[in-house]
């Protein structure tokens, strides 16, 4: 199994809140903020990043749990940064700690888990599915 992704590792990434990060743009509320949907999507697009520079060749992760809140509002134009760190890691099975900001104060919190996959298999097992 791979041992380069070790308790510890820290990533982050950053993005504007646009438009089609509003809660408003994404059927998930009426509010012109940033969506509840987005915030998961860059905690996880966060975990998986971090995960996919210690890989092997043909090996990719996967979410399979999500546990958060998102505890304020960020209006459109401003900028949201979410850190993660590995916290755990168990054979295949990642646990990521993760914390998202925007300007003015913490706006989300909470834990990721993503699998180790072989891609190939994982894909190929998924299209089976058509038969």
């Amino acid at each position: 199994m791979n041992s380069k992704l070790t308790v510890g590792l820290k990533n982050e990434r950053e993005l504007t809140v646009e438009e089609k990060h509003l809660a408003s743009s994404k059927g998930s509320g009426a509010a012109e903020v940033f969506s509840t949907p987005d915030m998961l999507l860059l905690m996880e697009g966060t975990c998986f990043k971090l995960a996919e520079e210690y890989l092997d060749e043909g090996e990719s992760t996967v979410g399979t749990a999500a546990n958060f809140k998102h505890l304020a509002a960020t209006p459109l134009g401003m900028k949201v940064r979410c850190e993660c760190e590995l916290i755990e890691v168990d054979r295949r099975r990642l646990l990521f700690k993760v914390d998202v900001y925007d300007e003015q104060e913490k706006v989300g919190e909470g834990t990721h888990e993503r699998f180790i996959i072989d891609q190939a298999k994982f894909e190929a097992k998924a299209e089976a599915k058509k038969k």
